[in-house]
């Protein structure tokens, strides 16, 4: 099973961040220029909106694949945890007991 870096969640949210002032600046710019009718600044908008799009698409195809790869180690971990119960049933016991008397002993505790 390979590791996955901790910090996915911290460089996600701020690549979303990134990308959300990126699209919001084209936005802008677009608009800013629409009244423009020079053939290079239309040329220029068009560029910058098939970007756009282009980067949206690809950003959603990418975040599919992270939500796939997520899903199928998920499941893939809860399917060793299920084999490692049914192989050792007297060790899940134990274990399930043994933190059950730590829990009770610190709600006790009070």
């Amino acid at each position: 099973m390979a590791k996955r870096p901790s910090n996915y969640s911290e460089q996600s949210e701020q690549l979303k961040d990134d990308l959300r002032q990126l699209s919001e600046t084209v936005e802008e710019l677009v608009n800013a220029t629409a009244k423009d009718a020079s053939t290079e600044m239309s040329d220029l908008r068009s560029r910058a909106e098939r970007r756009l799009k282009d980067t949206r698409s690809r950003l959603e195809a990418r975040g599919e694949k992270i939500y796939s790869e997520t899903r199928d180690s998920i499941t893939q971990q809860a399917d060793c945890c299920d084999r490692y119960v049914h192989d050792n049933p007297w060790t899940s016991i134990g274990i399930g007991a043994a933190a059950g008397v730590v829990v009770g002993l610190l709600l006790g505790r009070k």
